[in-house]
């Protein structure tokens, strides 16, 4: 994963087999993420690599990070539920996203024509930053698959570890087990999860 900023532009975030090849999708949108990156420095904002990819912040506190896809590029905002979202641009990134945080973008062209949006949202978000303002926390009970539930009960060990992970890697394991619609292939995911869960790891990371 890479730690300089200005790799993640010329190689892509290392997170993948992708990495700085021609099919890396870094290249593939690299002109519209320098775009979305040169308005985040037009607005003052400092550029640090975090999670392998451009985050931007304000006031001690990130602000956005840059994302590139196969399908997209985005520009994902920290602390969504504060931003009022007013042109309806911003969109929820999945399932498991409880509000709109992310601009999405097909082309560089549409970064030019959205620019003012994309700054009224980097200045609303400096400004909560700034007041040192955070959403309300929101309660939302988990319900887990039921092989899950049934392996976590006969697993000490395995429940601990599973309770110790974080809201958001609990959410991501519930997602990717209830995606599967055989109840033979949930199990297999289930039990190819718990060595990745008793290392304290997300669905998704190495």
């Amino acid at each position: 994963m890479i730690t300089a900023v200005d790799d993640y532009f010329a190689q892509g975030c290392g997170r993948c087999e992708r990495f700085a090849t021609p099919d890396c999708s870094t290249r593939h949108w690299a002109e519209g993420l320098q775009a979305l990156r040169a308005l985040c420095l037009g607005e003052g904002l400092q550029e640090v690599a975090k999670w392998g990819h451009p985050c931007y912040r304000h006031a001690g506190r990130n602000v956005a990070i840059l994302g590139a896809f196969r399908q997209d590029f985005r520009l994902s905002f920290f602390h969504a539920a504060l931003l009022s979202n007013a042109g309806g641009l911003l969109e929820r990134q999945g399932p498991a996203t409880q509000h709109a945080d992310a601009l999405r973008f097909t082309c560089a062209l549409q970064v030019a024509e959205r620019a003012d949006a994309v700054r009224a949202c980097l200045r609303e978000a400096m400004g909560h930053a700034e007041a040192g303002r955070l959403p309300p926390k929101e309660a939302t009970a988990l319900v887990l698959p039921e092989e899950l539930a049934e392996a976590l009960a006969a697993d000490a060990e395995w429940r601990a570890a599973f309770d110790a992970l974080t809201p958001g890697r609990q959410r991501g394991y519930v997602l990717r087990i209830n995606a599967a619609k055989k109840p033979e292939t949930r199990v297999a995911r289930v039990l190819g999860f718990r060595e990745r869960m008793l290392a304290g790891k997300g669905v998704q990371e190495r």
